[in-house]
């Protein structure tokens, strides 16, 4: 009887065959360097578990070989300078709701600040990342990209400084002493939230931090810088009315949303130098839930406000057209949470609802005003 000999055994992953590479004017040098190193993980792994370990080690050596723009584009974060802008806009919306009155020159003085501002915020956060450990591994930290904590600490202050003497500056031309106060007291918040000895965020405060930053402080003092002056010279004080107060609320939610969302990636750093940040005692899964609670409380808050006439309709109506950025931000977070690697967009995806949830927010706001403008129409037959 013949004997049935069994089937060579199949490697579960063989290395890829050569590459038809077209020229096409670029450079392929970076194709063979990954297919060699491809090969080389492989060539580690057992049979048994090669798929699930160098599909592992492919997407560690994806995160190796950002290239240098990449690193700098994440370093940059403009992105996140959105947080400077949509606290400004919706404050002198709100400030327009309430006089009818913008002044241009004024916002675009207190939009340069404010960008100057966010430059301190993220420079030195990379410096006292970095003294502590945090940033050790993080390759698009400015510091680890320039290689000088020194520059990158004095670019930090020159920053502070310049943004600080441009809201003050116009703080004094508005000549209402609650805008440098409360702007003040925002960038004191910013301090506490980093800076030693006090270094907050350590202790799981930063979300509240930068609630209070962004969305009360900030926004209801460029609310104020809005300020005009009558015929005779007289400052006009605007007032704190409920409609400023619960907009900075809703623009504060957004912003802490940012923060919170931008720790998934992080925790396994952030708890390996003691960084108690909300994600590190509450986990991933929980996190994932608790954003799903705060956007689904972000718009109903915005209905509720809207039913009381807080807000005008138009600033109601235009913020509800904004849920599908933040389902979808709730269900990429939902989905990927677990991803160290995918789960870096998070915070993107809440700077795009934080940013059109604003813009539509102040585009509400400034357009009730402009609306309650325009001349009603006259019954000429009865």
């Amino acid at each position: 009887m013949a004997s049935c000999s069994a089937p060579p055994a199949i490697s579960v992953l063989q290395r890829p065959p050569p590459l038809q590479v077209v020229s096409l004017g670029f450079r392929t040098s970076r194709v063979k360097l990954s297919r060699t190193r491809y090969a080389a993980a492989a060539s580690d792994c057992p049979p048994k578990r090669r798929l699930s370990r160098c599909l592992a080690a492919s997407d560690s050596l994806a995160e190796e070989e950002l290239s240098r723009a990449t690193l700098i584009w994440r370093a940059v974060k403009l992105p996140i300078y959105s947080v400077a802008l949509v606290p400004l806009t919706v404050g002198s919306a709100a400030a327009y709701l309430q006089t009818g009155v913008f002044f241009g020159r004024r916002y675009l003085v207190l939009l340069a600040a404010s960008v100057l501002i966010i430059t301190w915020l993220n420079l030195s956060n990379d410096v006292f990342d970095f003294d502590t450990g945090v940033d050790k591994e993080k390759r698009e930290s400015v510091v680890n990209l320039i290689g000088s904590r020194s520059l990158t600490h004095i670019a930090a202050i020159a920053s502070l400084t310049f943004g600080f003497f441009g809201l003050f500056w116009v703080s004094m031309e508005v000549g209402d002493i609650r805008s440098i106060l409360l702007l003040t007291c925002a960038i004191i918040c910013g301090y506490i939230y980093q800076c030693p000895p006090f270094r907050l965020s350590y202790h799981g405060l930063g979300e509240p931090l930068c609630f209070a930053a962004f969305g009360p402080f900030a926004t209801s003092a460029f609310y104020l810088s809005q300020s005009s002056k009558t015929l005779s010279g007289e400052l006009c004080h605007l007032p704190l009315t409920g409609t400023i107060l619960c907009s900075s609320f809703l623009v504060g939610l957004t912003t802490s949303l940012i923060l919170f969302c931008s720790h998934f990636h992080q925790i396994d750093g952030d708890h390996a130098v003691g960084k108690l940040s909300p994600l590190v005692r509450i986990g991933t899964q929980t996190g994932s839930k608790l954003v799903k609670v705060a956007i689904v409380a972000l718009y109903l808050l915005v209905f509720v406000l809207g039913f009381s006439k807080v807000l005008p309709p138009l600033a109601t109506f235009l913020c509800a057209l904004t849920m599908p950025i933040g389902k979808a931000a709730v269900s990429f977070i939902e989905e990927n949470h677990r991803d160290k690697f995918k789960i870096f967009m998070a915070k993107y995806f809440c700077v795009r609802l934080h940013t059109l949830f604003g813009v539509a927010l102040a585009a509400g706001l400034a357009g009730a005003r402009a609306m309650a403008k325009l001349p009603v129409p006259r019954l000429i037959i009865s």
